[in-house]
């Protein structure tokens, strides 16, 4: 998958093959238990007496109130010395919390594990999932712990939970811990991610856990408080429809229907119209990683959202020069979750999900499949259009025409032959609207000047068969294209300053300016340059 990508123009590489889907027979039954687990853990129901119950976030969660099976009830491991990096005070205030509580010796106890707030009901989710196409049939939340859910002040639910706080049922073996050096990427990268308009987990506070984590070296230990408008993944509809447990599929379609997609139950048909929810979030999200060179790294189907959330940052990335093919991840040797391969695999993530759903699409399995595979038509022309759109957006366009596309994928096109920063690419166009008007700063970009002078004209002359002035075109452009992203050598250098010698200051400046990815920061210019040679990055790591 995605070999031909550079066989293929930029202008058609993400279009999505609907007619590639196949949707398989169920997967069979595989039961496996993880109550007894739990209760060797704790040697009881309850929890570790060292976690004290004192401090009140408002829960009230429905999670939990699933049955059994749906999850472990399992406590997080005490940190030794909990001591805090950061809390995110506009997140805090949004969930109704008080920001100075949680910088509170107590409120950082809660962040780290080490104390358990009153009415937390801790829990291990259960889920299984397509790792790099291969199933296996139990995963869960191996090294997070679900304290509980919120309502926010929007009146939205959300759920508050541990990231690397110590050993669940689903640990398969490992410590269940988290290193520093991954908490500080998913706090920043998804931070930066909610910067830029893009659905995502947050990040609510991370702290230090004064404990030594094993790696391939020794490692500070931390915890990174997240928060998601719902944590169940496609993998967690495969944990049931795997064990043939149909009304476990139910009952969590109905769980996800009533939280995410409250239109869904009222529908004529609901769990089609949950399908066709899902599919819908998922092909905008998609296109809109697109738009700012994203990589998410490990598109697995545990790792896909169905609430249609960025979820879980591991290897994730962001391209410098533009290449479809581009990929960081240190695990992804074949390519499979490359840049451009991601609308693919995303339809493939949601054919997955509908095989899930076959028994409550209809009771013929025939009947079933048939709608199944109609929602699944949906996907390309959803992604298309979100795409198409969005490269719009990207080069001024306020109005829609056929030869649009052709434009946007000549850019590409050229852009790919000539190792072009895509960020910086499209933030300068918007200077360049009137021959001799910022083109130096955008040929400067290519390494064969004439494929941008070639390529130039055509856009200058559609943009001018429109009625917008020159400063709203600008406007409407630095709007949509940031002149900061996360640059990998940036995430990397304050990673290090942070493990190595215990200095946060270049995190709190790399997030302060991410927070305002689409502003000009003068002071910060540096921040907005792809790296020298010697600063690239060419591999990041999960950090499991």
């Amino acid at each position: 998958m995605g070999s031909d990508l550079h066989s293929r123009s930029p202008a058609s590489a993400y279009k999505v093959q609907s007619r590639e889907v196949r949707l398989a027979p169920t997967l069979g039954s595989h039961v496996l238990d993880f109550t007894s687990w739990a209760h060797d853990l704790s040697g009881s129901n309850t929890f570790p007496a060292e976690i004290a119950m004192t401090f009140h976030f408002p829960f009230t969660n429905s999670y939990a109130r699933l049955p059994e099976r749906f999850y472990a009830r399992v406590a997080p491991t005490a940190a030794t010395a909990p001591k805090l990096i950061k809390v995110n005070r506009d997140l805090a205030l949004e969930l109704g919390l008080d920001p100075d509580w949680l910088t509170s010796p107590e409120g950082v106890e809660i962040i780290a594990g080490k104390r358990l707030a009153e009415g937390s009901e801790p829990i291990a989710t259960a889920y299984a999932g397509h790792q790099f196409g291969n199933f296996v049939p139990q995963l869960g939340d191996g090294r997070a712990i679900l304290l509980g859910e919120v309502i926010d002040q929007a009146g939205k639910r959300r759920d508050i939970q541990l990231k690397g706080s110590g050993r669940t049922p689903f640990s398969r073996g490992g410590d269940g811990k988290a290193a520093l050096g991954p908490v500080l990427r998913e706090y920043v990268v998804s931070e930066a991610m909610a910067a830029l308009g893009i659905p995502t987990t947050r990040a609510l506070a991370a702290a230090t856990t004064g404990e030594t984590i094993v790696r391939d070296t020794l490692l500070p230990g931390a915890v990174l408080a997240r928060v998601a408008s719902s944590h169940v993944r496609v993998g967690t509809f495969q944990f049931f429809a795997a064990r043939g447990d149909t009304e476990g599929v139910r009952l969590l379609a109905d769980h996800v229907m009533s939280r995410n997609y409250p239109h869904a139950p009222g529908a004529e048909r609901p769990y089609r119209a949950l399908l066709d929810a899902v599919i819908a979030a998922q092909a905008e999200l998609i296109a809109r990683w697109l738009m700012v060179g994203f990589i998410h790294g490990v598109m697995n189907t545990d790792n896909m959202s169905v609430a249609g959330e960025t979820i879980d940052y591991g290897p994730c990335a962001f391209m410098d020069a533009y290449d479809p093919a581009t990929v960081f991840s240190s695990i992804d040797r074949l390519g499979r979750y490359a840049y451009g391969n991601q609308p693919q695999i995303g339809l493939w993530n949601l054919t997955r999900f509908a095989e899930t759903l076959l028994p409550l699409l209809n009771e013929d399995q025939e009947q079933a499949i048939g709608e199944a595979q109609e929602a699944l038509s949906t996907f390309a022309p959803l992604f298309q259009r979100a795409y198409n759109e969005g490269l719009r957006k990207k080069l001024g366009l306020f109005t829609e025409r056929e030869e649009d596309a052709a434009l946007a994928g000549g850019l590409l096109s050229a852009m790919a032959q000539n190792q072009v920063d895509f960020t910086l690419l499209f933030r300068r166009l918007a200077d360049a609207q009137v021959e001799g008007d910022g083109d130096e700063a955008v040929r400067a970009l290519f390494v064969d000047p004439a494929a941008y002078q070639a390529w130039v004209p055509g856009w200058r002359a559609r943009i001018a068969a429109e009625p917008q002035d020159i400063a709203t075109r600008r406007a409407a452009m630095r709007a949509v294209n940031p002149a900061y992203i996360p640059r990998n050598h940036r995430v990397e250098a304050m990673i290090e300053a942070a493990v190595a010698q215990g200095d946060f200051a270049p995190f709190e400046e790399l997030l302060s300016v991410l927070s305002r990815p689409y502003d000009d920061q003068p002071e910060f210019a540096h921040y907005a340059q792809p790296p020298a040679e010697e600063e690239r990055v060419h591999a990041t790591f999960c950090g499991t």
